[in-house]
């Protein structure tokens, strides 16, 4: 299944009316949510998670909780915001839980339309996967996914310096491997 980054839009022109039918239990309203927030969970998921089936498992899980407490949802962020929080927190979790590493290959989620567009992410993609589950991780929600060194923090019951240095070292890590052009 080809995964891309973009969510559904009409989905969330009318979140807050999606919200309050999945709060009184109506499935289709469940589905909807779904729908329009699984690809970006699956890849926010395998960005953290090392395998396919790690990332499958987190979407899962990250739904099951968001149809368990969308009552406790209190509105005061985006929809897309309390849901990726979900999704980090049980990617985070299951880090925990494997202590393992696998070779499973990236799946592209955008193919570029140059060479060097192709290489340059190939290229990144091994980079990042060089480094370690926690190190991945702490790029990912920090450079990618706009997480505070305090939450990232907060969702890895570590410290901020702690995210702070994790964050430096990797970046000095991939900046070696990938040359200086490439990494902040």
């Amino acid at each position: 299944m080809t995964r891309t980054l973009l969510m559904d839009s009409s989905l969330l022109a009318n979140a807050e009316t999606v919200v309050s039918r999945a709060r009184t239990g109506d499935t289709e309203a469940l589905g909807e949510l779904f729908r329009a927030f699984e690809v970006p969970v699956y890849n926010l998921a395998r960005r953290i998670c090392r395998t396919t089936e790690d990332a499958e498992d987190v979407l899962q899980e990250t739904f099951f909780e968001v149809c368990r407490s969308i009552n406790r949802y209190r509105e005061e962020g985006s929809l897309w915001g309390w849901i990726r929080t979900i999704a980090a927190s049980k990617a985070l979790m299951r880090l925990r839980r494997n202590k393992y590493r696998d070779a499973d290959e990236l799946h592209d989620e955008v193919v570029g339309n140059r060479k060097e567009d192709t290489h340059l992410r190939m290229d990144l993609e091994a980079a990042l996967e060089r480094l370690s589950e926690t190190s991945r991780a702490v790029v990912w929600l920090h450079d990618v996914e706009g997480y505070t060194h305090e939450e990232i923090a907060n969702m890895m019951g570590k410290t901020p310096s702690f995210s702070k240095s994790q964050l430096s070292r990797a970046h000095a890590r991939l900046r070696t491997w990938l040359g200086e052009e490439m990494i902040p």
